[in-house]
């Protein structure tokens, strides 16, 4: 799940990274005065120290999650597979699960069993959510299944949504800093090249192609 590392020349003095996350693509990040993590479509990130995680966000979605007594916390970034045609009655009637909501739940509860990991309580976490733009007028409507699973998730599994930014037509960058629990967004009004969209398209590729992820028991 995780790409190569692509530190920068202050690679000696960034923070040892958890276990699991050495391969997430860390940097000094200029602008925010922060150690950053950067995840991409697929890829999550967990930190129990002072540094932020970004990432940039078209019909994708992400879930902040964060203890908010002892500030461990991380992102991810992931989106449904499109051929899954029994989402919406899924929604609608409570039914059993399809293979796109283990897909999401596998991703979500990743990112949680990673927080409990560290020391967060169940009882603590706090969630923020952001994405599910459709940036692509032509194409269906990904974005808003996202945002559904995820809003039900969150319900089914008692956990406290504390603030949300999704769908619009927007792409998005978000910055998150889990000690404080702080989320900047930044909608982008325009994109400059297409490497998001094609990004999102491989992605939307590669999981319609792999078989979903078994069942993971959180903890």
């Amino acid at each position: 799940m995780t790409p190569l590392s692509k530190f920068s020349q202050r690679d000696k003095e960034l923070p040892r990274a958890l276990p699991g996350f050495e391969g997430i693509n860390r940097y000094w990040d200029k602008t925010h005065n922060f150690v950053a993590a950067k995840i991409l479509p697929g890829e999550y990130y967990v930190t129990s120290g002072n540094e932020i995680v970004v990432t940039v966000l078209g019909s994708c979605v992400s879930a902040c999650i964060r203890d908010r007594l002892i500030g461990v916390g991380g992102m991810n970034h992931f989106m449904l597979p499109a051929t899954s045609s029994d989402f919406s009655h899924h929604v609608e009637s409570g039914g059993p699960s399809t293979e796109a909501t283990r897909y999401g739940g596998y991703a979500m509860e990743m990112l949680i069993n990673d927080v409990l990991k560290h020391g967060g309580r169940r009882e603590n976490l706090e969630v923020k959510i952001f994405g599910g733009g459709k940036i692509i007028s032509n194409m269906s409507d990904v974005g808003k299944r996202n945002i559904e699973f995820v809003e039900h998730y969150i319900v089914d599994e008692g956990l406290k949504l504390i603030s949300e930014d999704t769908g619009d037509i927007f792409p998005r960058k978000v910055v998150f800093h889990p000690i404080t629990g702080k989320v900047k967004v930044k909608k982008l009004r325009s994109l400059h090249n297409n490497t998001l969209i094609k990004r999102e398209e491989e992605y939307q590729h590669q999981i319609e192609e792999k078989p979903t992820a078994g069942d993971i028991e959180l903890f």
